[in-house]
């Protein structure tokens, strides 16, 4: 629960520090003395927007902290687990500073941390119900929350989510699949026609450069054969050929190889160099004989190599990339086929799932139906306390059929039913939806019932009411102080207000006030003692005139709360 509240340069609170307690805290004060900024302190701890315009006129930045203690609650696991790390000393202590430029940063326990950390550990720390969050009760999706929350229906709507996921989650793949068919229609045909194309072409690895190569030899077969009889001849057949000058060089050089070991060396190279000119002069001479003029030939090969420079350039690939991609458009029709008969492939499993979505939704729906009523009549049962005795109120549950139909939209994540809360505020009217006929003040007394009642479902461990007596007069003041000492045995409970008789029923009040000190103007706040507190009732009951009539009339006001709620 908060231990602490501490701010300092906040508009006009320059340095205040609040020690809590547990039960039902009160915080009074005239309007204007700065109760909202105390309010907007706590909101920067628990996440709150920042601006510049929050910082006290000529400070450097302004800071909230709160202290918070955690120690033997349930949620610790938690708060832990948000952090990423054990809070070992059970406190949780979070410190919010916001620059003159506007500019702001948050710790936990001394650690840096991102708002959206403080967020999530505001919604497991406090709940915070402002003057004007009565309206929110007249939402069907918060009447619905609530009625979940008093059922302890958690579980039926996280295995209801689970299934609508899942449907969600085919469908969706399903869909793309259906949005795609078009696409896919035009690509399949563009692809079978430059298949087809690349088909009748067929072309190889390699076969472009063997083609090149062949298409040059055919070009030049006369040239070629040629310089390979020329060759042939002076090599090895003519007088005087190369080979046989080898020979002779070597053969002369024999005699003397014996006394001079390099001669010998170089007769047996040229002997080597001999026997290699007349294997090159062999090669030579077989090669004239296969280089014939073959111009049938020659043009089948330009004919070839024309075709792959036409597919090269229609395609925009090299000529030897035109094998591959022949095998990338086949393997993609082939995807394509199979995305077609994959689409058929979901019918069997997204009827499957969307039978789990009714039969999970069927079961949350039967939850909320068994609970609803339950739920109406205690919340009816708290009215008569808040002095609306005649009022009726009735929670409704209605399920829409969701169909046999596996191909439509998921149904949203909170289940196939509206809840609505029915309202009667007097006999003789018609009964009708909370949200069209409820005024302020019965709308915060609906609202606190509804607190009331699920304070014994509620992890949250301190609840802060911002003038939830808005529209209510002093006759039910009490009626709302006791109902709120009630739920502070449950939950730590800060109430600012301005009735005097649901402060009366307050374990602790303090009050807050605003002052001009050396020309500038500072809020402060101060816990009351005994009598501070009766001369402050006796203020908020007739002003700062109070005589001594009022201070006795504040003090059995004191007297009376205190018998009603057994303190």
């Amino acid at each position: 629960m908060l231990r602490e509240l501490s701010v300092q340069n906040l508009a006009t609170i320059e340095d205040v520090q609040i020690e809590l307690e547990d039960g039902f805290c009160v915080w009074s004060g005239e309007t204007g003395a700065g109760k909202s900024l105390l309010l907007s302190a706590l909101g920067l701890v628990l996440g709150g927007k920042a601006s510049a315009e929050m910082v006290r006129a000529g400070k450097p930045e302004a800071r909230a902290g709160a202290v918070f203690e955690i120690e033997g609650l349930p949620l610790r696991a938690e708060l832990e687990s948000i952090l990423g790390n054990a809070l070992e000393d059970g406190a949780l202590i979070i410190n919010r500073r916001v620059s003159a430029q506007g500019r702001s940063a948050a710790q936990v326990n001394g650690m840096p941390v991102t708002i959206a950390t403080l967020q999530k550990l505001a919604e497991r720390l406090i709940d915070v119900h402002g003057q004007y969050e009565n309206r929110a009760l007249v939402d069907p999706d918060r009447q619905r929350s609530l009625l979940d929350a008093f059922g302890g229906l958690e579980e039926a709507q996280y295995s209801y989510i689970e299934a609508r996921d899942h449907h969600a989650e085919l469908r969706r793949a399903r869909q793309a699949l259906i949005d795609g068919v078009e696409a896919r229609r035009r690509e399949k045909a563009l692809l079978e026609f430059e298949f087809k194309e690349l088909a009748e072409a067929d072309p190889r690895p390699g076969e472009h450069e063997e083609l090149v190569q062949e298409s040059h030899i055919l070009a030049n077969a006369e040239a070629l054969r040629t310089a390979a009889v020329d060759g042939h001849r002076l090599l090895y057949e003519a007088d005087r050929s190369a080979q046989e000058i080898l020979c002779r060089v070597a053969r002369s050089l024999e005699p003397l190889a014996k006394d001079v070991p390099e001669l010998a060396d170089a007769a047996a190279a040229l002997e080597r160099l001999a026997d290699e000119t007349r294997e090159i002069a062999y090669t030579l001479r077989n090669l004239g004989q296969d280089w014939d003029d073959d111009p049938e030939r020659l043009e089948d090969v330009e004919s070839r190599l024309a075709l792959y420079r036409k597919l090269s350039n229609r395609f925009h690939r090299s000529p030897d990339d035109l094998a591959a991609l022949k095998a990338e458009t086949e393997a993609r029709l082939a995807a394509i086929e199979r995305e077609e008969t994959d689409l058929k492939a979901f019918d069997g499993p997204l009827a499957v799932a969307w039978a789990a979505v009714k039969g999970a939704a069927t079961k949350l729906s039967d939850g909320r139906r068994k609970t609803a009523k339950d739920f109406g009549k205690a919340i009816q049962a708290r009215l008569k306390c808040l002095g609306m005795e005649r009022a009726r109120l009735s929670v409704e549950v209605e399920s829409r059929d969701l169909g046999d139909d596996p191909t439509v939209p998921s149904p949203p994540d909170s289940g196939a039913d509206r809840v609505e809360m029915i309202f009667l505020a007097n006999p003789g009217e018609v009964p009708q939806p909370l949200r069209k006929i409820a005024s302020g003040g019965e709308l915060s007394r609906v609202t606190l019932a509804a607190k009331a009642v699920l304070a014994a479902v509620d992890r949250v461990p301190t609840l802060v009411f911002d003038e939830i007596d808005t529209g209510v007069g002093g006759r039910l003041g009490s009626a709302l102080g006791k109902t709120l000492a009630d739920l502070a045995k449950h939950h730590q409970v800060v109430c600012v207000t301005h009735l005097p008789q649901m402060a009366s029923y307050a374990r602790k009040q303090w009050v807050i006030r605003k002052q001009v000190d050396r020309g500038r103007t500072r809020t402060t706040i101060a816990p009351l003692a005994e009598t501070e507190r009766v001369a402050e009732l006796a203020a908020m009951l007739r002003g700062d005139s109070a005589a001594e009539s009022t201070r006795r009339e504040a003090r059995e006001m004191l007297r009376e709360a205190r018998e009603a709620v057994g303190v």
